[in-house]
């Protein structure tokens, strides 16, 4: 079965995860590089898989707070870590912060990394994200169940690079 829609960067495509991805996404996430930083879900249901030369490297996920008040998106991603280093991370995140901002109409995105994942934090900042501050013990490292500390970041519609 073909995705119904899809979202294209320079190199990578976006499109709904389907059954046959499942396997691909559950190895992706236990790899160790992955693993650090990323519970593996429940399901991947509610992301998008991150497609290369038409292999599935990672997904990303987005959520939307539709408050008139709060209005704005959040935005996860992992990514195999044979591809990352590559500038993947960025253009996922660019490529659906675009969408999030001109066709769901979205002023602002956030994302949260863990404080010490200073790659995705290099990452985001490529794409126009800005640190907002320290989560303090905001999430439990998936290895040792200890808190730890998150970034939080944003980008408002006319900082997106």
């Amino acid at each position: 079965m073909e995705p119904d829609w899809e979202l294209r960067g320079d190199r990578i495509v976006l499109r709904p995860v389907m059954a046959d991805d499942t396997p691909t996404l559950h190895r992706i996430v236990r790899e160790p590089e992955v693993a650090a930083w990323w519970s593996t879900p429940e399901g991947f249901d509610d992301m998008l898989a991150v497609v290369l030369d038409g292999e599935v490297i990672g997904a990303v996920q987005y959520e939307e707070e539709d408050d008139p008040d709060y209005r704005h998106a959040g935005i996860d991603l992992f990514l195999s870590a044979r591809h990352h280093g590559r500038g993947l991370g960025a253009e996922t995140v660019r490529t659906l912060a675009r969408w999030l901002i001109d066709a769901r109409g979205h002023h602002r995105l956030t994302i949260d990394p863990a404080a010490a994942n200073t790659t995705a934090v290099r990452s985001y900042t490529r794409v126009g994200f800005r640190p907002v501050g320290v989560l303090r013990a905001y999430e439990r490292d998936p290895l040792t169940g200890d808190w730890r500390d998150g970034l939080l970041m944003d980008l408002l519609a006319d900082e997106l690079a």
